[in-house]
């Protein structure tokens, strides 16, 4: 027989960790699967600075004893709660800590399988172990759901990469390299790049990029009322998505979807003023063609009025984003991904986060056309977390209840 968990938490990133520590303060049978914070350790570039200031760069615990806040006192890590940069690499030393403290069971390993059962579900593991859940979260973030443009998706693996694959950048020193995209990783991997020494250049369809502002910890009461702060940014609407996902998740589905599409374009952080400054900008140009000739990539740009411009790189790394593709996730069955309802190729989530196929949860970036654009931020663990586990509590009591009332009672039958 095999092994079996009320819960399998699937994914040990932010909202992986946090789900776990609710779980685990509620005393639900769980178990997480996953190498934690393992996007933020293998995916993001050394040196790289969080747009999120440090009071929106926590996980969390249910009591709220472990914030990045202060795990940077205990260490005596530079810290403030506004306007000084996270560094990615301190961001992924507290989550460790956090996943030592809170999520101790964690087992390290992938997860290849999860297949759908007639009691739940049975999740297959890497080292050839399974075992069975009731009831499993998905909380793998952004990984594979990294998006290459197809113009761009016909050149070679040695000339194309996406800007996901690189931590050290130190093997491009000296080499000519060509970042596309205008967002805050374009202009963040195009800034570490210059400054480990490739000839780097920048290519977006904006005719500018765009910058942050910093924020500064002492504001007027004007300015507080009309940007009240938010762990997404200042303003009414930020504050809207980050205190108010339940009311979104109510809104019309082309509300939702127009909300979504909207809010906070491709920017990047305030940090990068100044240092972004000799990094060549090719602004305004759209990507027509995409050749490979040797070991070089040939990329013709055509620009808004029509000019073309022919450029020679020796690699392009496309930091274009992620597109969330539930088809894309490779340890789910074909019996699951046939049966999740799907809206542009996100599923759809009732109000505590459940998919079409009963038991099975999404959580982070899966979540953002159901819940709003606060699950593409770390933040967004700390309402999943909560009102995920109290769900799993509320049915873990339920279905405890129902188990012992429908079991027959024994009747005392007097020895002879």
């Amino acid at each position: 027989m095999l092994n079996s968990s009320d819960v399998a938490v699937i994914g040990a990133g932010p909202y992986g960790l946090s789900i776990a520590a609710h779980l685990r303060a509620r005393n639900i049978d769980h178990r997480i699967i996953g190498d934690p914070m393992q996007f933020w350790l293998q995916h993001m570039p050394k040196g790289m600075l969080l747009k999120s200031d440090g009071f929106a760069s926590t996980l969390y615990d249910p009591a709220g004893d472990f914030s990045f806040r202060h795990y940077c006192e205990e260490r005596n890590v530079e810290y403030a709660d506004l306007g000084t940069p996270v560094r990615v690499e301190d961001f992924c030393a507290y989550g460790l800590a956090f996943q030592q403290r809170f999520a101790a069971n964690l087992e390290k390993k992938e997860v290849t399988s999860l297949q759908r059962t007639s009691a739940g579900f049975t999740v297959h593991l890497s080292e050839g172990e399974s075992f069975t859940a009731r009831r499993v979260a998905v909380a793998t973030g952004l990984s594979h759901f990294e998006h290459i443009p197809s113009h761009l998706a016909v050149l070679p693996a040695d000339l194309l990469s996406h800007s996901s694959a690189h931590v050290d950048l130190g093997r491009f020193k000296g080499r000519t390299i060509t970042v596309v995209g205008g967002g805050a990783s374009a202009t963040e991997l195009a800034t570490l790049l210059h400054e480990a020494g490739a000839n780097v250049a920048m290519v977006a369809r904006k005719r500018s990029i765009e910058l942050h502002s910093r924020m500064e910890s002492s504001r007027t009461l004007a300015q507080a009322i009309r940007w009240p702060l938010s762990p997404i940014g200042p303003g009414w609407k930020s504050r809207f998505f980050s205190d108010l996902p339940l009311i979104f998740h109510h809104l019309p589905k082309p509300v939702q979807n127009r909300l979504v599409k909207e809010f906070l374009g491709p920017a990047g952080g305030w940090f990068l003023r100044g240092r972004i400054d000799p990094v060549p900008l090719l602004m305004g140009y759209q990507i027509k063609r995409a050749d490979a000739r040797s070991d070089r990539a040939i990329l013709w740009l055509e620009s808004g009025n029509g000019a073309a411009r022919r450029i020679e790189t020796e690699h392009v790394i496309a930091a274009t984003g992620y597109r969330t593709d539930m088809r894309r996730l490779p340890f789910l069955d074909k019996g699951i991904t046939s049966q999740l309802k799907l809206l542009n190729n996100a599923p759809e989530l009732s109000s505590h986060f459940e998919s079409s196929v009963p038991g099975l949860f999404f959580v982070g970036p899966a979540a953002v056309t159901s819940f709003g654009p606060v699950f593409r931020f770390a933040c967004g663990a700390k309402f999943a977390a909560s009102h995920l586990s109290n769900y799993l509590a509320r049915t873990s009591r339920f279905t405890r209840r129902q188990t012992a009332a429908a079991v027959p009672q024994c009747a005392h039958v007097p020895r002879p």
